[in-house]
């Protein structure tokens, strides 16, 4: 380890996680509302997507279900502590 690189603390992994949570919760927030958007787009249409966009939006949904374990985890984790 580089001598002039500070390890990690607990407290600073929390933060960055909880900063990331927040960034994250509003970028959901935007996304949630455009995707609304879309689909009441294409329903009124009546019109399809690519088969891209249907495999993007499943690899989206394959990382969010294992970060939402991963979060699941680290809040066990901190409930365990005391």
């Amino acid at each position: 380890m580089d001598e002039h690189t500070t390890p990690p603390t607990v407290e600073m992994s929390l933060e960055a996680l909880s900063e990331a949570v927040g960034k994250a919760s509003d970028d959901f927030r935007a996304v949630r509302a455009t995707l609304d958007i879309a689909r009441a787009d294409i329903a009124s249409r009546n019109t399809s997507l690519s088969r891209e966009v249907v495999i993007h939006a499943e690899k989206v949904i394959n990382h969010l279900r294992e970060a939402d374990q991963s979060l699941r985890d680290v809040l066990k984790d901190l409930i365990r502590r005391d």
